[in-house]
């Protein structure tokens, strides 16, 4: 047991959830903003602008019969790189070697395909079992160029072909389930998602990972937008006296994870944007019906570099071109600016202000070290 230890050790394969929810999940946020997300916004961008570079097809692809062809944009080409792009970066959140990290690129492709709709989370589990599998096999060998890619893709695969389409169907489902029972409760369920996934924003996991592995658009996706922006905006507001403009920029449109540190140390200051959320949340749902119709990993960045409002916008141009809506009213863009910018503000300022009266918030209890 000791030489296992020592072996694992060696081989830096630690079995943890700061490794493996943390850093994993976190990684895997980043990679789904670097490919879904951005090809997302450079369509939206193309469409929108008419930039002829952006809407123009750069890559055209035979299907496995050789007679239909399918033409990508810069956007769908980096959209369609989700998977790759999902398990390079949880490689490189493992620390796997070189030839460990780049065999996870067809990995990460395979078991995405096999996941459908829950694809992202179906490469999380897959791309982690594939890394350290290569890790433990890697330098090990005086044949490591080979050995090592070898052993990564063929484990890869095989455990994506074991248990991708089941954690896939799984996902899917209770996205499903979340999205269906915030149309059945509106109001319940828009306390729930919001409260929940801004709650999630804020610790030290990924918000717009566990949106993406759920595929959580429509209603819930709104109320998910709510609760971030609440959290996001509420905290940069809040702490302005301690912060200032550096405080509100970094938190506003960067993320209140940076008030992590403060919430250990006082939990109450917690109090005033989540209390804000299960306000918005509401509100979202059953007075200004806010749909989150974009990529599904919008839903959990709220205002971070205002990309929940880009979903937004995004899904109603789609909704528009569908049919599924008529037109951008001016009820939408005031319901968006209530609901993301002004309510949280003021309703988490107005929070923060008892709080502060009663002494459950103290001076500089908000203060960080930027």
């Amino acid at each position: 047991m000791a030489k296992i230890k020592e072996f694992l050790k060696r081989k830096d394969i630690v079995f943890s959830g700061r490794r493996y929810g943390i850093d994993a999940l976190g990684a895997m946020a980043q990679g789904l903003f670097c490919t879904l997300l951005v090809g997302t916004i450079l369509n939206t961008i193309g469409s929108q602008f008419g930039i002829a570079f952006l809407n123009n097809a750069i890559v055209t692809i035979k299907d496995a019969s050789g007679e239909n062809q399918i033409s990508y944009t810069i956007g769908a080409l980096a959209s369609l790189m989700v998977g790759p792009g999902i398990a390079v970066a949880i490689g490189a959140a493992l620390r796997a070697p070189g030839l460990v990290l780049f065999s996870l690129i067809p990995v990460g492709f395979a078991a995405n395909a096999m996941g459908g709709a829950g694809g992202p989370l179906a490469v999380y589990f897959v791309a982690i079992a594939a890394c350290e599998c290569g890790k433990l096999v890697s330098k090990e060998t005086k044949v490591d160029i080979l050995v090592t890619p070898i052993v990564t893709i063929l484990a890869g695969v095989g455990v994506a072909a074991l248990i991708a389409a089941p954690i896939g169907a799984a996902a899917s489902a209770v996205g499903q389930a979340i999205m269906w029972a915030t149309e059945l409760q509106p109001f319940l369920m828009g306390i729930l998602v919001s409260a929940l996934v801004g709650i999630a924003l804020t610790l030290p996991i990924s918000s717009a990972a566990i949106c993406a592995a759920l595929s959580l658009t429509g209603l819930a996706g709104g109320a998910a937008v709510a609760g971030c922006c609440a959290q996001m905006v509420g905290f940069a507001v809040i702490s302005f006296r301690e912060n200032r403009w550096g405080g509100l920029v970094a938190q506003g449109v960067g993320t209140s994870m940076l008030q992590m540190p403060n919430i250990i140390k006082n939990p109450k200051i917690w109090i005033p944007p989540t209390l804000a959320s299960m306000i918005t949340g509401p509100l979202a749902t059953c007075l200004f019906k806010l749909e989150m119709n974009g990529s599904p990993v919008s839903s959990g960045m709220g205002t971070c570099g205002f990309v929940g409002q880009i979903g937004v916008y995004t899904g109603w141009i789609n909704d528009v071109a569908s049919g599924a809506k008529a037109a951008i009213t001016a009820m939408d863009w005031i319901g968006m600016a209530l609901i993301c910018f002004i309510l949280p503000a003021v309703l988490s300022w107005v929070f923060c202000q008892v709080l502060r009266r009663w002494g459950w918030i103290r001076e500089n209890d908000l203060k960080l070290d930027l």
